[in-house]
């Protein structure tokens, strides 16, 4: 049910269960959790979008094939399984590309959580988020969404959030934050091409050490952030991109951009 195509640097995962809103299999979870972990190894992905097929962009884990079939789950199982879902929000968080979310409708649950950890979100106007695990008798902070909330919005909206399940439409999650920007349902598609395309042709290796840098120094002193960042700058000042950029602005053209 997980979908994978690649157009010149441009990765896309569609999450393909339309009948059932795209809801989350354990099938779906591993294979998301692995392709993550592939894709840093690849010279032929620079960015990657994640979306859903049809009415939704995904609506949680399956109440069947998730929910239902743990209930007769031991412990030790169950512990398996949770890990395996927080090591898809780790896994979006530290793949050194930009991620981004074309939310195309509910996007509930895992499906808010793998949303809100995507680092640009497109919604469609019909868009909505609702981390919904309390309401389903579960702990609001499920798969590091608790870690990761808070540092987006604040904790006092994070907070109301995460205890209430509150739905959030498009309009609402533009005004929190969590939106990068919200356009009309006919246009999701192109302008989600459009921002991905942008990352793919442009200084991929700057891209990714811009997200590492963002990701790792959320806990970090001052001092260690400010030596890290210093480091990574006098790596990439002697990149084959930074080179390109000095030459192209003396020569007066465009950047060539080889992610080098």
């Amino acid at each position: 049910h997980l979908e994978l195509d690649i157009d010149a640097g441009a990765a896309t995962v569609t999450v393909a269960r339309p009948e059932r809103l795209n809801a989350l299999t354990f099938d779906v979870y591993a294979d998301l959790r692995d392709l993550l972990a592939e894709l840093p190894a690849r010279d032929d992905v620079a960015v990657l979008v994640v979306t859903g097929t049809g009415r939704g962009f995904c609506s949680g884990g399956d109440v069947h094939e998730i929910i239902g079939a743990l209930q007769h789950a031991d412990t030790r199982d169950r512990l398996e399984f949770t890990r395996m879902t927080g090591a898809v929000l780790q896994a979006l968080r530290e793949v050194p590309l930009p991620v981004i979310a074309g939310v195309n409708g509910v996007a509930a649950g895992a499906g808010a959580v793998i949303a809100l950890g995507a680092d640009l979100r497109v919604l469609s106007r019909s868009a909505s988020l609702q981390l919904l695990f309390t309401r389903v008798g579960l702990s609001g902070a499920d798969m590091g969404i608790a870690y990761l909330l808070p540092r987006m919005i604040g904790l006092a909206r994070a907070t109301q959030l995460l205890l209430l399940g509150d739905r959030v439409d498009a309009d609402t999650a533009l005004e929190y934050g969590l939106a990068t920007s919200v356009v009309d349902d006919s246009d999701l598609a192109s302008a989600v091409a459009m921002l991905a395309r942008t990352f793919a042709d442009g200084p991929t290796l700057a891209y990714g050490a811009t997200k590492a840098l963002l990701t790792r120094e959320q806990d970090m002193g001052l001092h260690a952030a400010v030596e890290t960042e210093a480091l990574v700058q006098a790596l990439l000042m002697g990149s084959a991109d930074h080179a390109e950029f000095h030459a192209a602005f003396t020569q007066r053209r465009d950047p060539e951009w080889t992610g080098r």
